[in-house]
């Protein structure tokens, strides 16, 4: 079963904070480019927050930083729903950075924008094949909901066995069509980190940490395992 190392902190605003000192880290240690994937979710939302205000903004090694996402709703970059529209207004649209990947919403279908974005993915890369020695990703952060889902890998859907896509349309499984990253590319990555706060969480968590595959988010197998940065109130503990 992949290694899943839980970090568990006081409340989601430490959850946060403890995240955006590990990219800093992380960011700051690697030669080179620097790219990570974002995820949608509150704790998210409250990361970009902090990374995109002091005193990050003067620490973060922006300009080697590139931004992707790990899913998007097929929603113009206006909508509340957008997961672009969250982390632009939350970070990007405060940052020194040019280096944003979003995910094409608009005047295409969702297979279109798969099509689109792996392209772009693959483009970044510099290779059409991926190879767990090469990391496409340097952090992927990825968050649990309730259902046991993750970016937009729903129970039961079709584009949980895919393996030869990097991106994938999810059609069906919400009200709103959908484009997400599929295994082998959440795979790819040097660091996996699930970022899981809130008393919602308690029911599902002790499931994903047991690696019950019936929740997609459990079947995320990265070689170098994943972590996971939760809070009491997620794990029950006092």
């Amino acid at each position: 079963m992949t290694e899943r190392k839980m970090t568990v902190l006081a409340d989601g605003e430490a959850v946060a904070q403890y995240t955006a000192e590990f990219i800093l880290k992380a960011a700051t240690e690697k030669q080179g480019p620097f790219a990570i994937s974002l995820s949608g979710g509150s704790t998210p939302k409250r990361l970009y927050q902090i990374l995109g205000s002091a005193p990050y903004l003067s620490t973060l090694p922006w300009s080697k930083i590139h931004w992707f996402w790990g899913d998007e709703r097929l929603v113009p970059r206006s909508d509340a729903l957008s997961n672009y529209k969250m982390v632009w207004e939350a970070m990007l649209s405060h940052a020194p950075t040019t280096n944003i990947h979003g995910i094409a919403t608009e005047g295409v279908t969702a297979e279109e924008s798969s099509v689109a974005y792996e392209a772009e993915l693959k483009a970044f890369y510099g290779a059409d094949t991926l190879n767990p020695a090469k990391p496409l990703f340097d952090v992927m952060l990825l968050g649990i909901g309730t259902d046991g889902h993750t970016a937009s890998l729903f129970p039961g859907t079709s584009v949980l066995e895919e393996r030869k896509r990097w991106v994938a349309p999810v059609i069906g499984a919400k009200a709103e069509d959908r484009i997400t990253l599929t295994y082998p590319a959440l795979e790819c990555s040097r660091y996996v980190v699930f970022l899981a706060a809130g008393a919602d969480k308690l029911e599902i968590l002790p499931k994903f940490m047991a690696g019950d595959t019936t929740f997609p988010s459990a079947r995320v197998s990265p070689p170098g395992g994943v972590m996971i940065f939760t809070d009491k109130a997620a794990t029950g503990a006092a």
